[in-house]
């Protein structure tokens, strides 16, 4: 499989990695289909800016690679920006995926929402544009195909 420089770089050295002690937000999602499994940190302040964010992920190469991406695209991002952090510009940060490790970046957007809907559910605060998410991202079809690769 043909992964970009990018992807390379940060499967092997893997930014942000670990957790985040009372995290402000922590969300956990997974794919049952591949078996990846992706939870986010974040640390966000009273500004709603996220301060630090952390993730660890059970998965493949590009699943570690998303990660790393999305927390290093969050950090130092209003909360509403962080949702604005889509797969689509995970994988562009990433200088693209192939496309049966697409599945992977939106593990990693899901798992950034997760960790805002618990922030949120935290403060009893809604965030404007956030939907509940999914433990699951093979719940939501988003007309990937096969992804038996792995």
């Amino acid at each position: 499989m043909n992964y970009s420089d990018k992807v390379m770089e940060h499967f092997t050295n893997p930014q942000n990695v670990g957790e985040i002690e009372n995290a402000s937000g922590c969300g956990t999602v997974g794919n049952a289909v591949c078996g990846d499994i992706m939870r986010v940190y974040l640390d966000i302040d009273e500004n709603n800016v996220i301060r630090d964010a952390k993730f660890k992920t059970f998965g493949c190469g590009a699943a570690i690679a998303t990660s790393s991406m999305a927390t290093v695209l969050v950090k130092g991002k209003t909360v509403q920006e962080a949702l604005e952090v889509t797969n689509k510009a995970v994988m562009e940060a990433l200088d693209g995926l192939p496309p049966v490790k697409v599945h992977c970046s939106l593990l990693a957007e899901e798992a950034i929402h997760a960790a805002l809907w618990d922030y949120a559910e935290k403060n009893g605060i809604v965030i404007e544009g956030l939907e509940k998410p999914v433990s699951d991202i093979s719940e939501h079809d988003h007309g990937h195909g096969d992804e038996d690769d792995e």
